[in-house]
């Protein structure tokens, strides 16, 4: 199957497990209105149960699960079939995030079974070295993040950001990077766009915000300002 085309600058909402529901689709229909209006790709990150509901009542989201697992169709309990994921219509997975991580040989075959579906692999590394490692697998997108900085609201280091960037890059330069520390103002957006990564995202930032669809708004203004001005 092919791979939905991933346009740079991209941006992704992950509610993680904040939201869900009615919650997390009224969130995905503003973020879907504003992909639309502003001509911006948006990945949008759900609870497995929740991904056909929000494809059927988006058009424009990638919709992406927070992880799916390298197993074959049969044996497996417990364990999230990717043929099950692609049938509700997701279009993207993460894999290896901090608060879910894989061993290697788990990660290789996720990529694999992702790759088989036409899902597009978005694979997390918390280092510069594991970073160099997980471009070896040719992923789609990577997310170059310190476990440290995870929901903290703190970014990581520009240097941190142009040196992971550079790295990866010349392991795969088809590799679209994701650089989404700590993000949570337009500044911050702003900021991981003009290291030269390829999209940015949010999580804490936007769902517990007083308004988040507001900034949500602002944030996808910023990256339809820097899409512009590239």
């Amino acid at each position: 199957m092919q791979k939905r085309t991933l346009r740079a600058p991209f941006f992704v909402v992950n509610p993680k497990a904040y939201l869900y529901g009615e919650k997390a689709l009224a969130l995905a229909k503003v973020a879907d209105q504003l992909a639309a209006d502003f001509d911006v790709d948006i990945l949008f990150t759900v609870q497995q149960v929740d991904a056909a509901r929000i494809k059927n009542e988006t058009a424009h989201l990638f919709i992406t699960v927070q992880h799916l697992d390298g197993i074959q169709i049969g044996r497996g309990m417990g364990y999230i079939l990717p043929e099950a994921v692609a049938e509700a219509g997701v279009t993207a997975t993460f894999l290896n995030h901090a608060e879910h991580p894989m061993t290697v040989s788990e990660l290789t075959t996720a990529v694999q079974r992702a790759d088989e579906l036409g899902i597009l692999t978005i694979v997390c590394a918390d280092s510069l070295t594991e970073a160099k490692a997980v471009a070896s697998l040719n992923p789609d997108v990577m997310v170059c993040e310190p476990t440290e900085l995870i929901g903290t609201g703190q970014t990581s280091d520009i240097s941190y950001m142009e040196e992971t960037n550079q790295a990866i890059r010349m392991i795969n330069p088809t590799i679209k990077i994701l650089q989404a520390a700590g993000i949570s103002t337009v500044a911050d957006v702003e900021k991981a766009l003009l290291s030269g990564a390829d999209g940015t995202g949010g999580t804490s930032g936007i769902v517990c915000a007083d308004d988040p669809a507001a900034i949500l708004t602002d944030m996808i203004h910023k990256v339809a300002e820097i899409k512009k001005e590239a």
